[in-house]
């Protein structure tokens, strides 16, 4: 048995709701790649499920797989406040009979824009509760958790709760499988030795295209831009749950901190939530040579860094770069006065 066969065998033995359609499309872009001198492509995660779709899609499948296995009636989950992740959930689980809530540590803003208007829309509970600042510090993910836990047990009652971002090993079997899908359309491409350059907010992304990508013995090669400066110990989080992924699997990994291919705070801005210059001045490059729209908060960002990365020469001379779209345009609409005025910036070999 082929190592793809094993791990398609091993993926399918937890339980999982398919919320799309799959594969989703791996899109050349001829023109970006004509500038870039290299092939650049684009996985079109971000028309994924329901309400819009995004690469959380993924994720969600395993997780609300266990909410019903469990006999869960509603599910908690949280982020900030143009999370694409609570939006799907809330989606997701109103498409499996579920009643979501959705945990804010922020004021409620008003009016509801974006992704919170999506919310409104889906009649989805959310519930906020203004945390105190820690001036844009980096906090622990799992105290994060056990905040929105405690929270949730005096607000909701019973429930089954989905950690920010579906990071988990559960939810990182999501895109265990993509590493999985992405190797097998890059194979039928000729682009086997491609990167694979995705937005890194909560990590669970990256995690599963590591863990997957490893049991796959594919030879593409993952890298994460960190969108956030969130958390503390990111790379450790990551390696955590990308070896536990690995082991639930059947198949033990020792990821160390060391191992995670991320780029930290380099293409943040000035914050997370925040439109950066370069993240602008991507999306518009991406937009008026290729007509694809990217996010203000995670894929442009994201983009901007692949960019600057490429014009550096720290991703190789003419390997094939295949860039994930993760998804989120409802803040783009949110955010669109902040774009407006980032808009001057110019990205590094543009």
């Amino acid at each position: 048995m082929s190592p793809e066969d094993r791990l398609r065998e091993r993926l399918d033995g937890f339980p999982r709701l398919p919320l799309a359609e799959y594969p989703s499309p791996l899109q050349h872009l001829p023109r970006l790649s004509g500038e870039l001198a290299r092939p650049i492509y684009v996985k079109r995660d971000d028309g994924l499920g329901p309400a819009g779709g995004g690469n959380k899609t993924r994720k969600l499948e395993y997780l609300l797989a266990e909410a019903r296995e469990q006999g869960a009636r509603k599910v908690v989950t949280y982020g900030g406040l143009q999370s694409n992740h609570a939006r799907i959930t809330a989606a997701a689980a109103l498409v499996l009979g579920l009643e979501p809530h959705l945990f804010y540590l922020e004021r409620r803003p008003s009016p509801l824009v974006g992704n919170l208007l999506l919310n409104e829309l889906m009649a989805a509970r959310m519930h906020f509760f203004p945390a105190r600042r820690s001036h844009g510090r980096p906090t622990r993910m799992d105290r994060a958790n056990r905040l929105v836990r405690l929270l949730a047990r005096l607000r909701v009652g019973a429930h089954y709760f989905i950690p920010v971002g579906g990071h988990s090993w559960r939810g990182c079997l999501g895109y265990v499988r993509a590493a999985l899908e992405i190797h097998e359309q890059a194979r039928e491409r000729g682009i086997a030795n491609a990167w694979i350059v995705t937005a890194a907010g909560t990590g669970g992304t990256l995690a599963g295209l590591m863990a997957g990508l490893r049991l796959a013995e594919s030879g593409l090669r993952p890298l994460g831009i960190d969108v956030g400066r969130l958390w503390t110990g990111f790379p450790i989080a990551v390696a955590r749950v990308a070896a536990e992924a690995c082991a639930r699997l059947g198949s033990p990994v020792d990821f160390a901190p060391e191992d995670v291919p991320l780029v930290e705070g380099t293409y943040v801005g000035k914050a997370y939530g925040t439109p950066s210059e370069g993240g602008v001045a991507a999306m518009r490059r991406l937009v008026v040579t290729e007509g694809l729209l990217l996010d203000p908060v995670y894929t442009a960002k994201a983009f901007a860094g692949l960019l600057d990365l490429v014009h550096r020469g720290q991703l190789g001379t003419d390997e094939p770069v295949i860039f994930i779209h993760t998804g989120g345009l409802p803040a783009l609409f949110a955010l669109g006065d902040a774009v407006l005025e980032g808009g001057g910036g110019v990205v590094s070999g543009s």
